[in-house]
């Protein structure tokens, strides 16, 4: 049985799907030495084989995974006895590198297993089924993207994360709360609230992974997100400083100078006026 499904090139976001399939490969089938340009995750279903990256092989069978990383060399090939099948999902997008951390996976641990249930089994299935969608199957494939990584973060062996990735983790979970809540009036004392810790401890944090305070970090975010919005001519000012968390136009006019050098009615101008 093989089954494929592709899909168009991915837009810049958090996470798009670039493929996903099942396979019962035949014996000593293989792929690599080679590359890929985006993450691939493979669920071994049933039978054995290998994974080789870097001068690292791991043998593998029935509920273990292999994680393949953009750019990195890898050759995997079935058992020449007991071949395996497997499904996998390939991805990629600008938190993918992040949530797979979240995971327990990167280059350096690129192997997981996962024996719990037949949710990644079933998740991958129902991948496959969506082709007989016609209108919400891209959609569809998305949720169950993410319904696939959350449930490998969810069930991460927490002693595969060490400290340090545990002070990443909480500075990603800080960004991420102001990438969702930024258009509305924030703290950093929320933000610290939100993710449990001391707002000292987490102006520590910034500073050592981002080289910038938190307060620095949500106001960069407002005056980047407030660039893309300028593009709209359809947009005031008044309503751009709205959408990104200011209730002052004026307040949002002066900070946007600060950070960018020009007021935000000329930036504008310059940057996005009709030729």
């Amino acid at each position: 049985m093989l089954e494929k499904m592709y899909f168009n090139e991915p837009r810049h976001a958090d996470m798009n799907m670039y493929r996903c399939g099942i396979e019962d490969c035949k014996s000593g089938h293989s792929w690599g030495p080679a590359v890929r340009d985006h993450y691939i995750i493979h669920y071994v279903l049933g039978g054995k084989g290998s994974f080789t990256v870097g001068n690292t092989s791991y043998e593998l069978s029935g509920n273990d995974g292999f994680l393949i990383c953009p750019g990195t060399i890898v050759y995997y090939q079935a058992d020449s006895t007991e071949p395996w099948s497997y499904g996998w999902v390939g991805f990629n997008g600008l938190k993918a590198a992040a949530y797979l951390k979240q995971a327990g996976l990167d280059a350096q641990n690129p192997v997981f297993r996962y024996e719990k249930d037949g949710f990644l089994r079933d998740c991958l299935m129902r991948m496959i089924d969506t082709k007989q969608l016609t209108k919400g199957k891209e959609i569809m494939l998305l949720g169950l993207l993410y319904e696939f990584v959350s449930q490998l973060v969810e069930t991460a062996d927490n002693k595969l994360l060490g400290k340090n990735n545990s002070k990443e983790a909480y500075v990603r979970k800080a960004m991420d709360y102001i990438s969702m809540n930024y258009s509305r009036k924030i703290t950093i004392a929320e933000i610290a609230r939100h993710i449990g810790l001391d707002r000292s401890y987490l102006y520590s944090l910034f500073q050592e992974f981002l080289n910038v305070s938190p307060q620095d970090y949500l106001i960069s975010f407002r005056m980047e997100r407030a660039c893309e919005l300028m593009q709209s001519a359809s947009l005031s000012i008044g309503s751009i400083a709205c959408s990104v968390g200011y209730e002052d136009p004026l307040l949002f006019s002066k900070v946007f100078k600060k950070f960018k050098g020009l007021p935000p009615s000329e930036y504008k101008r310059v940057h996005f006026s009709a030729s």
